[in-house]
């Protein structure tokens, strides 16, 4: 399998840093981080993206003037010309189980993991199945 360009947005740097080097170890996947949704467009018209990693909850992001979360950040890339088919894993500490459907719907992505992730043989797993696809 070839190396895949992931992006990792999450406001947690410690967290995002361990996250990344897990991935990168595992699977052998390069790993851009970042929590500004500007940059997350830039990157993901520029071809820069394989798959996005997407943590729900991002305080203090904002997209043309809006305050954002995770989830809306999602909608509006799969509603994008350009970026909709991108593959989007959605990576919250506070959903329940039983939020998953409403999650991946309002947002459009295509996964959802809890954090913490306990299983990140499954993450990549799931990583390369999407890009794949």
């Amino acid at each position: 399998m070839k190396s895949l360009k992931v992006l990792l947005v999450e406001d947690n740097l410690p967290l995002a840093k361990s996250t990344a080097k897990l991935i990168q170890r595992l699977g052998g996947h390069q790993v851009k981080l970042t929590d500004e949704p500007k940059t997350v467009f830039e990157l993901c018209i520029a071809g820069e993206v394989d798959i996005i990693l997407m943590d729900i909850n991002l305080p203090g992001a904002s997209w043309q003037g809006e305050q954002v979360s995770g989830t809306d950040l999602s909608s509006l890339l799969k509603n994008n010309r350009e970026t909709a088919s991108i593959p989007i894993i959605l990576l919250t500490a506070y959903a329940m189980a039983s939020e998953r459907e409403s999650l991946l719907t309002n947002s459009q992505a295509n996964e959802f993991f809890a954090k913490p992730i306990n299983d990140y043989n499954a993450l990549i797993k799931a990583i390369e199945q999407l890009v794949n696809d």
